[in-house]
């Protein structure tokens, strides 16, 4: 069986391939740049980040194997949230969320030896209207440093939600069940 081999850091997508019964050989994380280009949709940005990567990391390897790459955006309509890297960040993407719905797209793609594959998931939700408290206690929190939009929904802001249409487990950063089908589709049996 060739090797499976995860183009991300991520320990969430790591649990995540657990849960559904997969460990990967190798993690490989891919060194792109994830700047969205002009007139980008978060749609649009999800898939070509997550095909990106993979094939970044498809030519770092020289054995045949499965690359698995993922890649998740929050949008509000056509706006890109953005990873957020500090508690400002943080601040606004959920002031912009609160009380309205947004979308989270989480990119999946595979490079396998029948070539690249991929998928775009699609998950609306619906945050509560936070009060300045609740954003405070959030930031303080620390959970959505690194993250996109800003929150963790595994986490403290899981409180947040009214209402989530899709994939759970595509908000934390990897569809699950269209993971399994894309590499059950290339032939991976592991």
């Amino acid at each position: 069986m060739l090797p499976l081999i995860l183009a991300s850091s991520s320990p969430r997508r790591v649990d995540l391939l657990a849960q559904i019964g997969l460990k990967p050989d190798r993690i490989l994380p891919s060194d792109i740049d994830e700047t969205p280009l002009k007139s980008e949709t978060p749609r649009e940005l999800a898939g070509r980040l997550s095909r990106a990567k993979a094939e970044a990391v498809a030519a770092l390897v020289t054995q045949p194997a499965y690359i698995l790459a993922a890649d998740t955006v929050v949008g509000v309509g056509r706006r890109i949230l953005p990873k957020a890297e500090t508690d400002a960040e943080v601040r606004a993407c959920l002031e912009l969320m609160s009380g309205r719905s947004h979308r989270v797209y989480t990119g999946v793609a595979l490079v396998s030896p029948k070539g690249l594959s991929a998928r775009v998931v699609e998950t609306r939700l619906q945050f509560k209207r936070l009060s300045a408290e609740e954003i405070d206690a959030y930031i303080a929190s620390g959970e959505g440093l690194g993250k996109a939009g800003g929150y963790g929904i595994q986490g403290r802001a899981s409180a947040f939600v009214i209402h989530l249409i899709g994939s759970f487990p595509s908000v934390v950063g990897l569809p699950t069940f269209e993971t399994l089908q894309l590499l059950r589709g290339a032939g991976y049996r592991g």
